[in-house]
């Protein structure tokens, strides 16, 4: 089958490219980035800064299935703008230029604490792509809900790595659902869903990808 990848260059993207390229069931991978990415001879990596305006040529490449794994944070971003954007925006613009081309299978990195109703910026953001994406009508869709993600990042944050260690001390005595997820797990855990593609919208919570 062929992938459309989005967000390569991230945690759970990067492991995603990785685990996909190395899997016979795929065919073709493309993942559009803003630097170059290793070249991989089922790799199709175009280069772009505004990603969407890629979305009828990536489209005319046919894919079986959409991977979102775009993500970022207001500090990274610099503003509530550049943040929606990114983890609102450009998943809906995909996943509409998707379904008109016939893709019917779709997955997406959330966050454990989505909601359209939540005080909080960025869990108010996740969920409102969590509802707007399934108003598309995908005939699978996926939708993931890690706790904290762990793995290599390519930019430091001191925030999320003091949680992260918090955390992983923590790790006996707390619920499943707040442990890390490991980036290695969610990648694996996306591709296996667009592998099955079971009918309808699935969530995957924190506590299944530990």
């Amino acid at each position: 089958m062929k992938l459309l990848l989005l967000g390569a260059t991230g945690s759970v993207g990067g492991r995603t490219l990785e685990l996909a390229l190395s899997n016979d069931a795929f065919s073709e991978v493309t993942a559009p980035t803003r630097k170059p990415l290793a070249p991989n001879g089922r790799l199709v990596n175009p280069i772009t800064s505004r990603l969407e305006e890629l979305a009828p040529a990536l489209m005319a490449r046919r894919p079986d299935a959409v991977i979102c794994a775009l993500g970022t944070t207001q500090a990274k971003a610099g503003s509530k703008e550049a943040f929606r954007y990114v983890d609102y925006e450009l998943p809906i613009v995909f996943g509409k230029a998707a379904h008109t081309a016939g893709v019917g299978t779709y997955a997406i990195v959330s966050a454990m604490g989505a909601s359209p109703g939540s005080m909080s910026f960025y869990y108010r953001t996740k969920g409102e792509v969590e509802r707007d994406i399934q108003e598309i009508g995908f005939r699978s869709l996926t939708i993931c809900r890690p706790s904290l993600i762990g793995g290599k990042r390519n930019e430091a944050r001191a925030a999320e790595g003091a949680a992260l260690s918090l955390l992983r001390l923590l790790a006996p005595i707390l619920p499943k659902k707040f442990h890390v997820n490991p980036a290695d797990v969610i990648a694996a855990t996306l591709l296996e869903s667009i592998i099955v593609a079971k009918r309808g919208c699935h969530w995957i919570y924190a506590e299944e990808m530990t």
